[in-house]
């Protein structure tokens, strides 16, 4: 990349690990820098791996216990038929409708027999891994046979694409954007559609992807979305800075658009069971619309960051598996400064361009300042947009991991071709160091952990599937929902072998007036009941119409047993729930069981 033709030609470079200009030993800096990114994979999940079975994510229980219960439905599919797109075996009656969720079919089908043999929590774990070293290799490969020649800088750029502070943060659970090894190959084969010289060819290259975008959509529609939204971005922006690719539209277009109609041709019934079948919703709440991109985190380093800590983040994100605009501020100047330095690279001129934008929209429909609102933002005018309305915007921020991730590539690539051209000198050895000392500080750490509780006994030997009728279900108490994810996660250990009446998904609210999602079943007064002695250990006087309302609900809810195990005000649990179906429970193992059959018939 020394000369001018050589850096406006980066989009087309390709380059083989036996083809002419190739580096030696290319193919064990492949073989190395896979097993690298798995072992890094490994070491971000290295807590929880140790003693797995006992072990959750500490940040984020819930949305593990989310998709260890999708991934249990995956298998549960493979081996039972139905509908992969709808299950029965939550929130009864309604059920959920599993493409207006995170899913994750794409990959908890091909995995059905290690959650058959393993569990799912052993998927989970794997699939963690598999998304960091997966992605991290896509990134390699992409950019060591397209947009570089040095292996070492496309190992530096696809490890900050993969292991990035946000990368980081939405692995605490978030496996629809977390397993993004399918986004580099996307990026991969658009660009593709440039070296096209014959209809065939560029056929040919728009099936592939339109397979790609598919599968991906069974795995992140919302990934799917960043990644056309960015990818479009920077391939709009290079085909105004490159007259020579404009040229070569023809064939662009036409992949293009055998991609766009084989996708739409897959995905057309899945979308609109999406957004018409059984328990579709519309875009998510206002108050999760409005999580954006505190501009104070721009600078600042994530908790899971070698420099950040939990303090440095406070009042910055929603939380930590929101923290995808924490860059630090030694990258940021460093990326200014590298733009600079390559402004004669159009590639990254764009993707400069690209990253500017993302992180516009980042901002969400508020620019803050440390928590305080201090003028509208961009995606004010995007949020009630269909699609758009679904998107988290500080999510927008991952759009900029990739783009700086790439300059990082591409500056490294210049300096490493430059420096062979004459002897190393101080100023020479500055790029590297530079680049070093601003990727330390957000290096990740290993992600937190907590015990995880066990399954009741109940429940773990499999009896309280042989209690429970195929028509019917089981209340587990305390109901599952955001924050008490434990009824969900024992029934995905299970194997879905039992319904449960109430879980932790997105689906309608319930309320004509309030058509987005909810992250739980509707809300009925005996539930409300339950969960509120659940919190307080208060138990209020239950009166004739709460039991009236109770036996309405149960049977509502077509439940044959009611369950508590050990929980929080236990007592107060008992006492409530023995008042309101008017008998007293038995006791079975660890658990206090009511057979309800008869009263919710």
């Amino acid at each position: 990349m020394g000369t001018q033709a050589e850096t406006t030609e980066t989009v087309r470079t390709e380059t083989t690990g036996s083809g002419p200009g190739a580096p030696a030993g290319g193919r064990w800096w492949d073989i190395g820098a896979v097993v690298a990114y798995v072992l890094a994979g490994f070491y971000v999940t290295a807590r929880l791996w140790v003693h797995l079975p006992d072990r959750t994510l500490g940040s984020n229980p819930s949305d593990q216990s989310l998709f260890e219960w999708m991934l249990a439905h995956g298998a549960y599919f493979v081996a039972h038929g139905g509908n992969p797109l709808f299950s029965d075996r939550l929130n009864v009656p309604d059920g959920v409708n599993l493409m207006a969720n995170t899913s994750v079919l794409g990959v908890s089908v091909p995995l059905a027999p290690v959650t058959w043999l393993f569990g799912p929590h052993v998927t989970f774990a794997v699939l963690l891994v598999l998304g960091f070293a997966g992605a991290a290799t896509g990134w390699y490969f992409l950019l060591s046979r397209r947009l570089v020649r040095s292996r070492s800088a496309a190992f530096l750029g696809a490890a900050f694409c993969a292991f990035a502070p946000g990368m980081i943060s939405q692995s605490n659970a978030h496996l629809h954007m977390s397993v993004s090894f399918l986004v580099p190959l996307i990026v991969w084969r658009t660009l593709a559609l440039t070296d096209a010289d014959s209809v065939r060819r560029s056929v040919r290259s728009g099936v592939v992807l339109g397979l790609l975008i598919a599968w991906e959509a069974f795995i992140g529609e919302e990934t799917l979305l960043l990644t056309a939204l960015g990818v479009g971005s920077f391939t709009v922006l290079i085909a105004i800075l490159r007259p020579d690719l404009r040229r070569r539209w023809k064939p662009f277009v036409t992949g293009l658009g055998v991609a766009g109609v084989l996708a739409v041709a897959l995905l057309a019934y899945p979308l609109w069971f999406q957004f018409f079948g059984p328990q579709a919703y519309h875009g998510l709440r206002p108050d999760i619309q409005e999580y954006g991109a505190d501009l104070g985190a721009f600078p600042a380093f994530a908790r899971e960051s070698l420099a950040g800590t939990a303090a440095g983040v406070r009042g910055l994100a929603s939380g930590p598996t929101e923290e995808n605009a924490f860059f630090g501020w030694p990258l940021l100047i460093l990326f200014v400064a590298l733009v600079a330095w390559l402004r004669r690279n159009r590639t990254v001129i764009a993707l400069a361009v690209v990253a500017v934008v993302a992180a516009l929209c980042a901002l969400g429909p508020w620019v803050l300042w440390h928590g305080r609102a201090i003028l509208p933002g961009p995606w004010m005018l995007m949020r009630h947009v269909p699609l758009f309305d679904s998107i988290v915007p500080t999510r927008f921020a991952l759009v900029v991991v990739p783009a700086i991730g790439i300059v990082l590539a591409i500056a490294w690539d210049r300096w490493r071709s430059t420096a062979a051209l004459a002897p190393r000198s101080v100023t020479q050895w500055a790029i590297p160091i530079f680049i070093v000392a601003a990727l330390v500080p957000v290096a990740p750490t290993p992600l937190p952990t907590a015990a995880r509780h066990p399954a009741p006994e109940l429940i773990a030997s499999g009896q309280l599937a042989k209690l429970v009728p195929a028509d019917r279900s089981a209340l587990i108490l305390p109901p599952s929902r955001s924050g008490i994810p434990d009824a969900q996660q024992w029934a995905a250990a299970a194997g879905l072998s039992f319904r449960i009446t109430h879980g932790y998904f997105l689906g309608p609210s319930g309320d004509p007036a309030k058509r987005w999602g909810i992250f739980t079943s509707p809300p009925r007064p005996t539930s409300t009941l339950i969960n509120s002695v659940y919190s307080t250990g208060v138990v209020p006087p239950i009166t004739p119409a709460m039991r009236t309302q109770a036996v309405t609900d149960l049977r509502f809810w077509r439940a044959a047993v009611i369950v508590l195990p050990k929980a929080n005000h236990e007592d107060a649990l008992k006492q409530a729930t023995t008042e309101l179906v008017g008998f007293s429970p038995k006791r079975v193992g660890d658990t206090w069981l009511w057979d309800v059959r008869t009263l919710a018939s």
